[in-house]
């Protein structure tokens, strides 16, 4: 395979350069898997916290449809995916078959019907939106949910709540200059703030490690022969790996500032 052979160019953005690509994307396009901020160790407690049993079940964006095949491993009531992107809605499709439904919208606006869903579920997704962004997602999930309802999500977060708008500011920079994503992580007093403006009551609040390009973290997510794949096809590409190592550099340089975050969050009852 040469250097501009790629091994996943069915991927949504096959088309952009790996110089300009959204690191999510990218780490797909090398094969990477798992793309959440706590791994899959915090999505499959997401997911078991989240109660999917029997429940009708609305994931936001699944993306390449990594947790979609998990929620319906759990035998949900009915599984519905929103995803803005053709290509992906593909993928998920294609995950899921005739044990669900994807559909082509935007998280913000659905098109679901309200009070449809006993648990919603968004990974990763909020963080790369602006305040009005998140509020107008976090909205649509709340009018999607019947009362009772479950929300449930696995997000990047800031530690600890007294960092100072500076501190938050350059963080966010940092970020968005590396991933190509103008991404607004949160401390954990914020993102309750965002959720209980829009009606939600916090139930449970859980922490994990971003270690997103970590070499332990990436042997449990994506197994030996998952990691020594992407190893290989960042070897071969010298753009996507200086992009890769650039990545890295800001999750280490801010460590200890970083966290990935679970938070199950309730719609009242009526």
């Amino acid at each position: 395979m040469s250097q501009h052979e790629h091994p996943h160019d069915d991927l949504p953005m096959a088309g952009r350069k790996d110089a300009d690509m959204p690191g999510h994307w990218l780490l797909a396009r090398m094969g990477k898997r798992v793309l959440r901020p706590g791994g899959l160790e915090m999505t499959s407690q997401l997911l078991a916290d989240a109660g999917l049993t029997g429940a009708d079940v609305v994931e936001l964006a699944p993306g390449l449809g990594k947790t979609a095949g998990d929620i319906v491993k759990a035998n949900p009531k009915s599984y519905t995916g929103v995803e803005a992107d053709p290509e992906a809605v593909a993928l998920t499709q294609s995950v899921v078959g005739a044990r669900g439904t994807v559909v082509e919208a935007d998280a913000a606006k659905t098109g679901l019907t309200a009070d449809a869903a006993d648990v919603v579920v968004g990974e990763a997704m909020l963080t790369m939106q602006s305040t009005r962004g998140k509020d107008a997602i976090v909205g649509e999930a709340f009018r999607v949910l019947r009362p009772g309802g479950r929300y449930a999500i696995h997000e990047l977060a800031l530690n600890p709540d007294t960092l100072s708008d500076d501190q938050k500011a350059e963080i966010s920079k940092a970020l968005a200059r590396s991933i190509k994503v103008n991404a607004r992580p949160l401390t954990e007093h914020e993102w309750r703030e965002v959720l209980e403006k829009a009606g939600f009551e916090v139930e449970r609040v859980r922490f994990g490690k971003m270690a997103l390009l970590e070499p332990r973290r990436n042997l449990a997510d994506e197994g030996l022969l998952g990691t020594l794949k992407i190893v290989a096809n960042v070897a071969r590409n010298g753009d996507a790996r200086q992009r890769i190592l650039g990545m890295r550099k800001v999750f280490r340089t801010y460590r200890n500032e970083l966290a990935a975050i679970e938070v199950i969050a309730r719609k009242p009852a009526a």
